[in-house]
């Protein structure tokens, strides 16, 4: 980053130490220009996702202070050298690296920020970056033997979350069958209302059983799991043969260690465990996913439902909910 020649004063959202939601203070931070390939972004709007709680908790370990967030829209501020495809001025979204967002004004990369077509609010384009950048690459790249036809059966869990409700919308554009899980009947309804083919309850229903239920017995082609721990190994028992598991979160846990003899026992089946951030590593691929999340949510095949509301002052309150479950959709930040 260059040196400072112009120098705003920012509201930040900082820890110094991993552990529970007391640990985010709001700080007074100063922000210079940007350097070689960064931007300067004034926010409108601050995502909220589950990423930020490992990365506060410490299941994700980052070096301290660390400020949080991943995702955010707002205006272009300044423009650093090397930098084409962002103007002073230009609306802009992103999902990124390094962590950061909760913050009013920032210097960050500008491989990963996205001009924010005019169609698209500020709200939702925070809301929906890191969730549906997400979803495209579930339901487009990570794909079991044979690919994803009109038809197939999927599972996915918490299907009534930020990322789960655009994936029952995307998955129903696609003709896909998803079979959502969520804990309780009103989320499982909700599920539905976006798309969801079929919806559990797992805290009344075992899953398992149902889903062969569902499928006739031959079992799902591919299993979204960010749930973790509590679901992982039952969700291998959901699969038909060659079937694949994508283990993306681990809202529950980390998935202990796995032996590899029950992929085959159970029928030859496939695991994996993608990140977002591998999918972003390039601006060309970070500009085709967003350019396709932006197709999907302007033709209305995709309605971005926000759902929670905090300032960036609440948010610890924020982050409570989260880790509670007390949410459904998006949640976003306020400034």
């Amino acid at each position: 980053m260059s040196e400072n020649t112009n120098k705003n004063t920012s509201k930040a959202v900082c820890i110094e130490a991993h552990g529970g939601p007391e640990q985010l203070k709001l700080v007074d931070v100063t922000v210079g220009d940007p350097g070689p390939g960064e931007i300067r972004i004034r926010h409108k709007a601050i995502g909220l996702n589950y990423i930020d709680i490992y990365q506060r908790a410490g299941l994700y370990s980052l070096p301290m202070p660390l400020h949080l967030g991943m995702e955010a829209s707002g205006v272009v501020e300044a423009v650093g050298a090397g930098v084409t495809h962002l103007q002073v001025g230009d609306r802009a979204a992103y999902a990124s690296q390094p962590p950061g967002s909760y913050c009013e004004l920032r210097v960050m990369p500008a491989k990963c920020v996205c001009k924010l077509p005019d169609a698209i609010s500020f709200e939702t384009g925070a809301a929906m970056m890191l969730k549906g950048i997400t979803v495209q690459y579930l339901l487009s790249k990570t794909q079991p033997q044979g690919g994803l036809k009109a038809g197939d059966f999927v599972l996915f869990h918490a299907a009534a979350g930020g990322v789960g409700l655009i994936a029952c919308q995307w998955a129903k554009a696609m003709g896909l069958q998803l079979i959502g899980t969520a804990g309780s009947d009103a989320k499982c309804v909700l599920a539905q209302q976006n798309g969801a083919a079929f919806a559990i309850n797992y805290a009344k229903e075992d899953f398992v059983a149902r889903v062969k239920e569902i499928t006739g017995g031959a079992g799902v082609k591919v299993v979204y799991d960010s749930v973790g721990k509590d679901t992982f190994l039952k969700s291998l028992d959901c699969l038909r043969p060659f079937g694949l598991i994508a283990n993306f979160g681990n809202a529950s846990g980390k998935v202990e260690p796995l032996d590899l003899g029950l992929l085959a026992s159970k029928g030859s089946l496939y695991t994996t465990r993608p990140t977002v951030f591998t999918h972003l590593a390039t601006r060309e691929s970070t500009q085709a996913m967003a350019d396709e999340l932006f197709e999907m949510v302007i033709s209305g095949k995709v309605n971005v439902a926000i759902d929670q509301r905090f300032s960036l002052a609440d948010v610890a309150e924020a982050h409570r909910s989260l880790e509670a479950r007390k949410t459904t959709g998006c949640t976003i930040l306020t400034l």
